[in-house]
């Protein structure tokens, strides 16, 4: 396990290369919620540009991978839902990871028997939104996106790193239940199976206790890394 000080600032200087400085308009000049046919899903963005980004939206994501790669920014992918973890690491992936221009895409993946009714949806688009207006609001001038797809969480987060060439994965990481000591959690498979095959740098995040501070980070090369930031 990890400690503050030299090594966290070094670990930190790992997950970003890219200046954060400077500031941006704070308005929020796009924001559209769009409903592909075939599986639910759907996709809305907070952006400092008004039309342009009509043209690369295919199928309800936005495929700008070359478009960012082109200006040297990188896209920051979070794995949200409604636990107060998933809040967390949002946070900590926004101040901590992206940058000045960089994308930040927030993934809701609805299960597959939500069903067609409008309850479930309903919900996973009032929280995409709520998140990622807090998002924008937070750190204007990085580029904010929520997409909410129904399918397998762990093959729809896997598919989407490869299909949007996220450069870092951010997921809450759960606490490990003591009842749970000799055969993983589904959660805990979950973050394991995405750390190991993941196409990008991938995080588990978990905020410490407040008599403790910090966060607890794990990647494919350290687990449980306390960072006192």
């Amino acid at each position: 396990m990890g400690s503050s000080g030299g090594s966290s600032e070094h670990f930190l200087r790992q997950l970003s290369s890219s200046d954060g400085g400077g500031g941006a308009p704070r308005q929020l000049l796009q924001q559209e919620w769009e409903c592909g046919g075939g599986s639910r899903r759907g996709s809305r963005r907070w952006s400092r540009k008004k039309a342009r980004a009509r043209g690369h939206r295919r199928g309800g994501g936005f495929c700008r991978a070359e478009e960012a790669a082109a200006a040297g920014r990188k896209r920051v992918m979070v794995v949200v839902d409604q636990s107060s973890g998933a809040k967390h690491a949002m946070m900590w992936a926004l101040t901590h990871v992206a940058n000045k221009g960089d994308f930040l895409t927030l993934l809701h993946v609805l299960p597959p028997q939500s069903g067609g009714g409008g309850g479930g949806g309903a919900d996973a688009s009032a929280l995409a939104n709520s998140l990622g207006a807090l998002c924008k609001a937070c750190k204007p001038e990085v580029e904010v996106e929520a997409l909410v797809i129904q399918g397998p969480k762990l093959s729809t987060v896997l598919s989407q790193v490869k299909k949007l060439e996220a450069s870092v994965l951010v997921l809450s990481q759960r606490k490990p239940s003591p009842f749970c000591c000799f055969m993983r959690s589904s959660s805990e498979a979950f973050e394991e199976e995405c750390i190991s095959r993941a196409e990008c740098l991938t995080l588990a995040v978990r905020r410490q206790s407040k008599g403790v501070g910090g966060y607890l980070i794990s990647t494919r090369w350290q687990k449980n890394f306390w960072l006192l930031a």
